[in-house]
């Protein structure tokens, strides 16, 4: 098996691995051709093809991802982990991005993203609801639909490089 096959990550290493960390890195096609490239929190839902895990995002409106996304619907997104090489591990998914403006979806997004990073008491409250359906109205969602994935987790190797 060659070293590359070594250190992919199955399905579930996958899901589980973007189930725990907490910053995707999204890059778009900036209007010079340059990436641009932004962190973003991020959900995931078992949505895609075949139950896979699909990586769910919001941002405003009128932020320099969502113009890039207008004119060049794809972005790559990227997690990573760790500090030192024999520790590093990270997904690289190549996606399609539908953007949804449904400020009801927007809303529910909002609320997933909130009780993710903030706890499901901090996205119950009804005042928690109030703030989020607000901003809801200037942000929109980003689904990244998956064309391609890279994966890595050199702690496969047992430390060998």
């Amino acid at each position: 098996m060659s070293r590359r096959g070594q250190i992919q990550m199955t399905d579930d290493e996958v899901r589980s691995f973007l189930g725990e960390e907490r910053t995707v890195i999204c890059a778009t096609n900036g209007v010079r051709g340059l990436p641009h490239l932004m962190p973003l929190w991020y959900v995931v839902r078992d949505t895609g093809p075949d139950g896979a895990p699909e990586l769910w995002a919001w941002t405003f409106g009128k932020s320099q991802k969502i113009k890039n996304l207008e004119r060049d619907p794809r972005a790559t997104l990227q997690v990573e982990a760790g500090t030192e090489y024999h520790l590093l591990r990270g997904v690289m998914l190549e996606t399609d991005v539908e953007l949804v403006r449904d400020v009801d979806a927007v809303t529910q997004l909002g609320l997933e993203i909130t009780a993710r990073y903030g706890g499901d008491l901090a996205a119950s409250s009804d005042e928690a609801r109030q703030l989020i359906a607000a901003q809801a109205a200037k942000r929109v969602a980003m689904r990244f639909v998956e064309t391609r994935r890279a994966t890595w987790d050199h702690r496969k190797l047992g430390g060998v490089y």
